[in-house]
């Protein structure tokens, strides 16, 4: 049963990771055509569609059902800052998995 309410995430575009995961972390995807497997860097896919990153973090992290899939149609995930939810008056939920700091 699904009572959850909606996630909005922001400032996808800002996403960080560590080491060398920039250059070598994969993002596959298939056109359903033979031959049609297309793979993208971090780098790539953050220049090009920085949501994406969160948006297949989140979906790895779900269960693979109905109710995963139910439950995924209520992330918004948005490159910056701008949301067009501000009607629906949101919460905002700081995280700070950085224990020093912003970098």
């Amino acid at each position: 049963m699904d009572t959850g309410d909606f996630v909005i995430v922001i400032n996808a575009e800002k996403v960080v990771v560590t080491g060398r995961k920039s250059s070598q972390k994969l993002y596959r995807r298939h056109s359903g055509r033979p031959g049609g497997m297309k793979v993208e860097t971090f780098e790539k896919l953050q220049k090009r569609i920085p949501e994406r990153i969160i948006e297949k973090a989140v979906k790895g992290m779900l269960p693979k059902n109905a109710l995963g899939r139910q439950l995924f149609t209520k992330l918004k995930v948005y490159p910056g800052p701008n949301h067009p939810h501000e009607a629906q008056k949101t919460q905002e939920l700081t995280l700070n998995t950085i224990p020093n700091g912003d970098k």
